[in-house]
């Protein structure tokens, strides 16, 4: 599939609630809310995903980003099946990850898991997102 990385993220604003979540290797920061609204700058460190609420800012160098991956799991907490999706960097390494948000363990938004799993079946379980230009 030929889609920029920018493509996919607004294709994301369809997962509903989130849980956004970026790892260092002090610390974690994790972020429940949708990815909406994101607009775009043209930076010379790269091109960024930028996105602003009340309560968050969120910017993601999307030079950065060489893979997304699809990933299912079970919870830490609870017997529940949980949706994510990968962002890694040229270390392939995890730079993001995404969650589809639950409400009451295993509840999932109406037809949030179908949107995710729509996603995967149009991108599959591992896609390269397309040189960004301009």
């Amino acid at each position: 599939m030929t889609a920029s990385l920018k493509d996919f993220l607004e294709a994301c604003e369809n997962l509903g609630t989130l849980r956004i979540i970026v790892t260092s290797s002090a610390g974690v920061l994790e972020v429940r809310a949708p990815l909406q609204k994101l607009f775009y700058i043209d930076l010379p460190k790269g091109k960024y995903a930028n996105m602003h609420t009340e309560d968050f800012e969120f910017h993601l160098n999307m030079d950065k980003i060489v893979q997304v991956k699809f990933e299912t799991g079970k919870s830490k907490r609870g017997d529940f099946t949980t949706y994510a999706i990968r962002f890694l960097d040229e270390k392939e390494e995890v730079a993001l990850s995404i969650f589809l948000q639950w409400g009451k363990p295993g509840e999932y938004e109406p037809g949030k898991v179908e949107a995710w799993q729509q996603l995967r079946e149009k991108y599959g379980e591992v896609w390269q997102p397309a040189p960004l230009v301009g």
